[in-house]
């Protein structure tokens, strides 16, 4: 029977280690810590080594640091980013074993049993690892023990970088470890210290039944010293879950003889559509990003890719984004097996649309932002995002159509705008009876127009968060010249405001 063989990777410094990461153009200079916000006031997450070597330790309060290092630097800590680049890590991690676990909030938790042979053996295997992580700007801490408590406690207390415990080792390298190695609580490690238990090799010499007496009431789990230690020692079974992706929604089809010509693709390419959103509906999911797949019988691979602007789970829609790309596949020697994956998909709970289900006719403005993505280019679509800004010239954004909208984007004043807006305010000359009043008349771009209405004014004022003092007040009319053409226009200043000459004018939008 092959024996068990778990990997455990502590990351002591994963926080630090990912922060320098992230700001490679920042110098730390000296004694830099991460802290975050806590019930009773700013703790401290994790630490430099200059730091440490100042006296900070994690878990301190941030007013007990300062005092004894005034110089500390003090970065926001982000766990949440934390536990996410560990997932990703775990995910990368899949190199040397399908099965792989986030282990708590800095750890790795391999099962390499039987795959030792394909590295060169389990010592290389860890050095592999090492190499690995140490190229990446991770300081780690491996060992390999056959069991994930075993494995833990050597990483985690045995002292050096990487450990290696064969099974029939394994009492004897855990017995000289602290009892902290077990994975209990601080509270359960201080009882058994003042017991003068203060090793797993004195715990385990213990007679079972006066522990099991004191420890009855504690539940199994991480405060039961007794469990733990049968967990560490392989006495009793322990479960770990593997991280779990979600698997790539994926259509499949080979034909009996090559394909050489592009139009047989089309037929092809609908029954794939068919069968992956069949497979998408299953899941209540719709896809964002679908890769269409082509395999030459010379081992070339042909791909197509496309995005969608919100989840779409219609074969038809799906289709035509590649039909029109199909021309551009060189089928060589021919064409012999076919794939269509959903790279990217989206919850996309079933709806009915009408009573009898049929299918409505015409094309929804996403499907259009999709089929003008992939015939001239996704950089080439871009719509108008509403931003929260009273200024008319920052109140909108234009960015790709495929990019999908946040809720705090959806704002729209509650005020008329033109329907065209000019990208940059236009100067124009006017003529007006009184100085703070309404224009008479105006030229812009070498015409005249005679105004005959007017509507205004509206004050806006300056964004004073962001701009400088000397800005100065828009009041904006909505006019309209003696052809029916309703132009927006504003006056920038008043009279004597201290802000500069006379008030000038100009034209911002029109509205026909």
């Amino acid at each position: 029977m092959t024996q068990r063989r778990i990997v455990s990777i502590w990351f002591p410094q994963l926080a630090m280690n990912r922060w320098r990461k992230a700001h490679t153009d920042t110098d730390e200079g000296g004694p830099l810590a991460l802290a975050s916000e806590a019930a009773h006031g700013t703790i401290i997450d994790a630490i430099n080594e200059a730091a440490g070597q100042s006296g900070i330790r994690p878990g301190q309060k941030l007013t007990d640091a300062r005092a004894i290092c005034p110089g500390l630097q003090i970065e926001a800590s982000d766990p949440g980013g934390d536990a996410r680049w560990l997932a990703q890590l775990a995910i990368w991690a899949r190199r040397w074993s399908p099965w792989t676990a986030a282990d708590g909030e800095d750890g790795l938790l391999f099962d390499t049993t039987g795959s030792g042979h394909l590295f060169g053996g389990e010592a290389a295997l860890v050095r592999d690892m090492h190499r690995r992580f140490t190229a990446i700007g991770l300081a780690a801490r491996i060992a390999v023990a056959p069991t994930p408590g075993a494995a833990w406690a050597l990483a985690h207390f045995g002292g050096r970088g990487m450990a290696l415990c064969p099974e029939k080792d394994l009492k004897r390298q855990l017995a000289p470890l602290p009892v902290e190695a077990l994975r209990i609580d601080a509270d359960t490690a201080l009882l058994l210290r003042r017991l003068g238990l203060k090793t797993i090799g004195a715990l385990d010499d213990i007679p079972r039944l006066s522990l099991a007496r004191r420890f009855h009431r504690v539940r199994e789990g991480s405060a039961d010293p007794l469990h733990r230690l049968d967990q560490a020692l392989g006495r009793v079974a322990e479960l770990v879950v593997p991280l779990a992706t979600d698997p790539a929604v994926r259509a499949v089809q080979r034909v009996a003889e090559p394909v050489l010509h592009i139009a047989i693709l089309t037929p092809v390419l609908a029954g794939l559509t068919e069968n992956l959103c069949e497979l998408l509906k299953k899941r209540q999911r719709g896809l964002r990003r679908v890769r269409f797949e082509a395999f030459r019988v010379d081992g070339h691979v042909a791909q197509l890719e496309a995005e969608t602007a919100q989840p779409v789970c219609d074969p038809a829609h799906i289709a035509r984004l590649f039909t029109e790309r199909l021309d551009a596949l060189e089928a060589g020697f021919g064409f012999d097996a076919f794939a269509l994956t959903a790279l990217w998909h989206e919850t996309m709970p079933g709806r009915q649309t009408r009573f009898d289900e049929e299918k409505q006719e015409g094309i929804s403005f996403a499907q259009l932002i999709d089929r003008l993505s992939m015939r001239i280019g996704a950089h080439n679509v871009r719509r108008p995002i509403a931003r929260q800004s009273h200024l008319p010239e920052r109140s909108l954004e234009w960015r790709p159509a495929l990019r999908e909208m946040a809720p705090n984007e959806l704002f729209f004043p509650d005020r008329e705008r033109p329907l065209r807006l000019l990208d940059r305010p236009e100067p124009i000359l006017v003529i007006y009876a009184t100085p703070e009043g309404p224009p008479r008349r105006f030229r812009w771009r070498r015409c005249l127009h005679d105004v005959v209405k007017v509507e205004g004014p509206e004050r806006i004022a300056p964004e004073w968060w962001r701009e400088r003092s000397i800005v100065r007040l828009r009041d904006y009319y909505k006019i309209e010249d003696e052809t029916g053409l309703r132009f927006w226009i504003y006056r920038n200043g008043v009279i004597n405001d201290g802000r500069g000459g006379p008030p000038d004018w100009y034209i911002h939008g029109l509205f026909t």
